[in-house]
């Protein structure tokens, strides 16, 4: 079978995950993965081989935690075109204690951006930022952050066939409020372009970067996902209910948000010292 005709089954794919309602950067991070690695082959034909040679490239270029990524997107390819003796196992990951602190966006950081926008007198930017950092929502979500939720006080989140409840902070939902009033949005979402599109990931990356100088918060810890990290380290730091955290965040497995919480270096430091281990 010729290199083409998998690059036609690689759309028929990428149509199945849009009937599967993966999200759009999914599907496009899907895309990239599966051509690159069409791309790469030097035969007509697919071999488990070549799909291991490949496998020890990302090795060599890439974290093992995104080789794990792109593995499980060609996975996921191989058996949809009935190729399953393809697919390949995926790294073994030690689960760490605590992640890089150059990494770990704080709570003063956070507050940083916002102030930053507010003095932009970027209301909307201010107020997205504490919109996904106070609700704990994914970047994909903000769309549903509507007029209606506004006045309902709570947002039904439809992602990935399932389905869960997002509850609007009481502050921020008459902030919101006066920002829809002035604005004179009637309906519909909240947070668009000038033309009238839902912000996406691109645009809300693109808008945060530019906070970076002047709240003095370094690029590397600016980007969406962040916030809902910091939403989940702050609201384990209360409630200490990891269950409840995870149908907040809309995890299917406990696993998935014992990543959310962890936390710097600094912290797992101060738990040591606090032992009084050493004489």
């Amino acid at each position: 079978m010729e290199k083409t005709e998998y690059e036609m089954q690689l759309e028929s794919y990428l149509n199945y995950l849009k009937q599967e309602e993966r999200s759009k950067a999914t599907i496009n991070q899907y895309r990239r993965d599966i051509f690159r690695f069409l791309s790469s082959l030097d035969t007509e034909v697919l071999t488990k081989e070549a799909a291991v040679a490949y496998k020890q490239k990302l090795e060599q270029k890439y974290r093992p935690v995104s080789v794990n990524t792109k593995l499980s997107a060609l996975n996921s390819f191989f058996i949809f075109i009935r190729k399953k003796e393809l697919c390949m196992k995926l790294l073994k990951i030690q689960r760490t204690a605590y992640c890089p602190a150059e990494r770990e966006l704080s709570r003063e950081e956070y507050l940083r951006l916002v102030k930053a926008a507010e003095k932009r007198k970027n209301e909307k930017l201010a107020l997205l930022l504490q919109t996904i950092c106070s609700t704990g929502i994914r970047v994909s979500e903000v769309k549903y952050i509507t007029v209606e939720a506004i006045d309902q006080g709570e947002a039904l989140i439809r992602l990935k066939g399932k389905t869960r409840t997002i509850l609007i902070p009481r502050k921020l939902q008459k902030n919101l409020k006066k920002f829809i009033h002035r604005e004179k949005i009637s309906s519909g979402p909240v947070f668009v372009t000038r033309t009238g599109r839902s912000l996406d990931r691109s645009n809300i990356w693109k808008m945060m970067k530019a906070l970076c100088r002047d709240a003095g918060v370094d690029e590397k810890k600016v980007f969406p996902h962040n916030l809902r990290h910091l939403f989940a380290r702050c609201f384990y730091s209360v409630d200490k209910d990891i269950a409840k955290l995870a149908d907040i965040l809309g995890h299917s497995s406990i696993n998935t948000t014992r990543i959310y919480i962890i936390s710097s270096g600094k912290e797992h430091r101060r738990c040591l010292d606090a032992l009084g281990l050493v004489v």
